[in-house]
């Protein structure tokens, strides 16, 4: 199973220099990748978690990531189609695999923020619908000389999109997704999913057989599909009744090869969604310890 690494992207750890640290640490020390999030507002209660009261800007950081790294894979999990115009997005992440030389991840989801939904103008109605006609839409731009699409949701005049990606067909789309309809759009017309932060690992080959049913009935190759599972990871050594990624690293080791075992191909690290790194009143030089711990703990 490949192994890779989320940057600090949300709270007080999520600084110029940390980012550059983590990223040029992660690729020395073998990480197959790392990764992003998308937030783009919180609540004034905080009610989401304290994950997402400061985040980031995905694109933006892969853009800079990209600078700074030669080798290690670079992935968003996950942007959210309904916030971007698909010509916009295609545009964006074709511009960041060509400055990354063909090393980009596009994990891509649907949304659930009613906020979100309504500060950037888009409907939530039908988004699954829109999502089916959005992501073959996407791809077109990568690959077809001239672009022109009349659609229930999107028009697209006669049209070229040039430079194209670096990656033959663009950039592989992981479908972040929860629901039995989204999971089985992940295995019908995407390269593989990602999981979510708050994902039931207990059962996540559930999800996994899901998917690749999908693949097959498409006429697809099932286990060409990548699964990838965002490691909300705590290290923890004195945790008694635990969840899966919660403890002392040998038990969170053990826990990636029970995720392997229900058909999980990759995993992130990702301490951005532990309490005591990945907010806004963490120490940040205390997280930055913590973090350089796990890279090594964790290595390939």
């Amino acid at each position: 199973m490949e192994i890779g690494f989320a940057v600090p992207v949300s709270g007080s750890w999520a600084t110029v220099d940390n980012l550059a640290r983590v990223a040029t640490r992660a690729e020395d020390l073998g990480y197959r990748s790392l990764w992003t999030m998308q937030r783009l507002l919180s609540p004034p209660d905080a009610n989401w978690g304290e994950a997402y009261r400061t985040v980031l800007d995905p694109v933006a950081t892969l853009s800079f990531l990209a600078a700074r790294t030669s080798r290690v894979r670079l992935g968003a999990a996950v942007l959210n189609m309904p916030f971007f115009a698909p010509a916009l997005l295609a545009k964006q992440l074709a511009t960041v695999d060509i400055l990354s030389g063909g090393r980009l991840d596009a994990g891509l989801g649907i949304g659930w923020s009613d906020e979100e939904y309504a500060a950037v103008g888009a409907d939530k109605a039908r988004r699954g619908k829109r999502a089916d006609e959005y992501l073959p839409l996407l791809r077109r731009f990568w690959t077809d000389d001239v672009i022109e699409h009349e659609g229930e949701f999107y028009r697209v005049p006669p049209s070229r999109m040039d430079p194209k990606p670096v990656q033959p067909g663009g950039p592989p789309i992981l479908l972040g997704a929860g629901a039995e309809a989204a999971l089985r759009r992940a295995g019908r017309l995407a390269d593989g999913w990602v999981s979510s932060s708050r994902a039931d690992l207990t059962a996540i080959g559930d999800s996994v057989r899901t998917i690749r049913e999908a693949a097959e009935q498409a006429g697809r190759d099932p286990n060409a599909l990548r699964v990838v599972c965002r490691g909300a990871v705590r290290v923890r050594p004195d945790a008694g009744d635990r969840r899966p990624l919660t403890g002392s690293v040998e038990q969170i080791r053990d826990d990636f090869g029970a995720l392997a075992a229900q058909g999980v191909t990759e995993v992130f690290i990702d301490l951005n969604f532990d309490a005591e790194i990945g907010t806004p009143d963490a120490d940040p030089a205390a997280s930055m310890d913590r973090a350089e711990a796990a890279l090594e703990a964790f290595a390939p």
